[in-house]
C-alpha cells in the first residue's frame, strides 16, 4: 500500500492552495479529483465563465444606455453561441495555465482521478486501490441544491453549469432563488434578450446585505424589465407543449408562470456524500457540512477540511483557497491559523455591482443596541456624475464610541474594486477620521469612501468637489 504524508480530497482552490503549500513544505502529497475537472467551481462553473458572460452583456448594455448626449450607438448583432464558445474557450484556457501547468510543476504533488471514500481513518479507496496517509485535507466543494419541487426532475431543470453551456438562447428563463448566482444570471440572460421572471421564497433578494441598497438594486433589476417576485413558495412543475411551468404559492393564492428554461439557483449542497466520512471519525451538521474549528481541523484531529464542503461562514473563492493554505500549514507544521471572516469582503457581480466588508446595521444594532450609520448616494460623488451612473449607495457603519469603521457596503459600478480598500480599513481598525485626513484622487469612483466618511460630521451637500 502507498503511503503520503497528506491526501488532498478535491481539485479546485482550496485543494489547489493546500497542494501549493505542501510542495513548498516537501510533504508527500497525494491529490484526488472526481466531478469538476482541474480547478473545481472557479475556473470551470464559477467566477471565470459566468463574469465573462457578464461583461459581455454589460458590453451591450451600456452600448445601448450610456447616456451620453450627442453619441448615437447602434448594436448590429448578437450571437449567442459565439459568446458562449469565447467564454469556454477562456475556461480551457486558465484551466490550463493555472491549474493544469501548475500541478505539473509541483515535484512532491502526485495527482490521481477518482472517486474517494474512507475505509478506516488513515486509509482512503480510489480506483479499487487504497492509499494511506498521516495528514488529510478535504476539499470536495459543493453542487448546486435541487429545491423539492413536485415533478422538477421529469420536466427539467438548469443549474449554473448547464446555463453556462446552452447551445441555444432561451427566449424565456425563470430562476428560481436569488443570491449571488440567481441575480447574476439573471441579468447576464436578461442583457442577452431573454425574458427573465425571478421567483424568491425570501422578502429580500439578498438576506445578508444591507436592506437599502439590496432594494435599491431590485429596482435597477426591474427598470432593466426583469421580472422579481419575492416571498413565493414554488410548489410544482409541469409540462404545457415545449414550455416549462411553475406553479408557486404567494400570498394564500396559487399562480403559475411558463417559460423555455427554469435555472435553478436556490443554493448548494456540500459534497459530502460517498466520502464515508463516518469510517474517517469525521462530523458532519444537519446541512451535510463537514464541521470545522476556527483552525479547519474536523473532529478528527489529523484532518482538516476547506471551502465549500465546512460550515465556515463565507463560501468564497478568495476564502476557500486562502484556508486552503493555512490548513496545509496547521496539518503539517502544528501551527494555529484561522481567518478573520469579518474582514473578507464579498461582491455580487451585477451591474451595479454589491459589495460589503464588515458589519450591517442590523449586525450593529445586534452588538451594540444602536447603529452609527450613514448612507450617501452616488449622486454626491462627482464621478458618478461624469459619468452618468449615479444609482448607487454606499453605507458605513462605525463603532458608536471610538468612530472605527466596522462595515462598509456599496452598490456601484466597480463596487468590488472598492470594497479592497473598505476592508483595509475595517481589517486595520481604521477611524472615519483616518478617512477623512486621506487624499483619494480626483475624480474617482473611490471618493465614495471618503464623502460617506465626511457625512458623519458634515452635510455633504455644502461641500466642494475637492474637499
Amino acid at each position: 500500500m502507498e503511503e503520503y504524508d497528506l491526501i488532498i480530497i478535491g481539485g479546485g482552490a482550496g485543494a489547489f492552495a493546500a497542494a501549493i503549500k505542501a510542495n513548498e513544505l516537501r510533504a508527500k502529497t497525494l491529490m484526488v479529483n472526481k466531478g469538476l475537472p482541474l480547478g473545481g467551481t472557479c475556473v470551470n462553473v464559477g467566477c471565470v465563465p459566468s463574469k465573462t458572460l457578464l461583461w459581455a452583456g454589460e458590453v451591450m448594455h451600456l452600448a445601448r444606455n450610456h447616456k451620453i448626449p450627442g453619441i448615437d450607438i447602434e448594436v448590429k448583432g448578437f450571437d449567442f453561441a459565439t459568446v458562449i464558445q469565447h467564454e469556454l474557450d477562456l475556461v480551457a484556457k486558465l484551466r490550463d495555465e493555472k491549474y493544469e501547468k501548475v500541478l505539473n510543476g509541483l515535484e512532491d504533488v502526485t495527482y490521481i482521478e477518482g472517486r474517494v471514500n474512507f475505509i478506516s481513518p488513515n486509509e482512503v479507496e480510489v480506483n479499487n486501490q487504497k492509499y494511506q496517509a498521516k495528514k488529510f485535507i478535504i476539499a470536495a466543494g459543493s453542487t448546486a441544491t435541487i429545491p423539492p419541487i413536485e415533478n422538477i426532475q421529469e420536466v427539467g431543470y438548469l443549474t449554473h453549469i448547464e446555463a453556462l453551456k446552452l447551445k441555444q438562447q432561451p427566449k424565456e428563463l425563470i430562476v428560481v432563488g436569488a443570491g449571488p448566482v440567481g441575480l447574476e444570471f439573471t441579468q447576464m440572460y436578461s442583457r442577452f434578450g431573454t425574458k427573465v421572471t425571478i421567483l424568491h421564497r425570501s422578502s429580500s433578494i439578498f438576506s445578508p446585505g444591507e436592506e437599502e441598497l439590496t432594494s435599491r438594486l431590485a429596482e435597477i433589476l426591474t427598470q432593466e424589465g426583469i421580472t422579481i417576485k419575492t416571498g413565493v413558495q414554488v410548489k410544482s412543475a409541469t409540462k404545457d407543449g415545449n414550455k416549462k411551468v411553475l406553479i408557486y404559492a404567494t400570498e394564500g393564492k396559487e399562480e403559475e408562470i411558463s417559460a423555455d428554461e427554469i435555472l435553478l439557483a436556490s443554493g448548494k449542497i456540500p459534497n459530502t456524500q460517498g466520502l464515508n466520512l463516518d469510517k474517517a471519525g469525521v462530523e458532519i451538521d444537519d446541512k451535510q457540512a463537514i464541521k470545522v474549528n476556527p483552525n479547519f481541523q474536523t473532529s478528527q484531529t489529523y484532518i482538516f477540511a476547506v471551502g465549500d464542503i465546512t460550515n465556515g461562514p463565507l463560501r468564497l473563492e478568495t476564502t476557500a483557497g486562502r484556508e486552503g493554505t493555512l490548513a496545509a500549514e496547521n496539518v503539517l507544521k502544528g501551527t494555529q491559523n484561522s481567518i478573520d471572516y469579518n474582514t473578507v469582503p464579498w461582491t455580487i457581480f451585477t451591474d451595479p455591482q454589491l459589495a460589503g466588508v464588515g458589519f450591517t446595521e442590523e449586525e450593529q444594532m445586534k452588538r451594540f443596541g444602536t447603529c452609527m450609520c450613514k448612507t450617501v448616494s452616488f449622486k454626491d460623488v462627482p464621478k458618478a456624475l461624469i459619468i452618468n451612473r449615479t444609482e448607487g449607495l454606499i453605507k458605513m457603519a462605525i463603532h458608536p464610541e471610538t468612530k472605527q469603521i466596522m462595515g462598509v457596503h456599496i452598490l456601484a459600478p466597480n463596487a468590488g474594486e472598492l470594497i479592497a480598500e473598505a476592508m483595509m480599513l475595517v481589517k486595520n481598525k481604521n477611524t472615519i477620521d483616518d478617512v477623512v485626513n486621506s487624499l483619494p484622487m480626483f475624480p474617482t469612483f473611490s471618493e465614495a469612501i471618503k464623502i460617506v466618511a465626511l457625512s458623519f460630521t458634515n452635510d455633504i451637500t455644502k461641500l466642494s468637489c475637492c474637499i
